[in-house]
């Protein structure tokens, strides 16, 4: 059951899964540790970053396993 050569899903997996990089990397950096520990939250990028991830990776494999299961 392998996805078509033009099924997105790999592509959004792929993506998602920089995002949440970039994201978890963000959340580590000094400027967001200390928004963090005054506001008890992330700064508007570093959420924008992990939610556009996890929807990313849910996305991709969303896709893989319908266009899996088509097959």
């Amino acid at each position: 059951m392998t996805p078509s050569p033009d099924s997105p899903g790999p592509v959004l997996l792929v993506v998602g899964v920089a995002l949440l990089f970039f994201g978890w990397r963000a959340s580590n950096a000094p400027v967001d540790q200390m928004s963090e520990a005054l506001t008890g939250r992330f700064t508007g990028n570093t959420m924008w970053y992990l939610l556009a991830g996890l929807v990313g990776v849910v996305a991709g494999i969303a896709v893989l396993i319908r266009g899996g299961s088509r097959g």
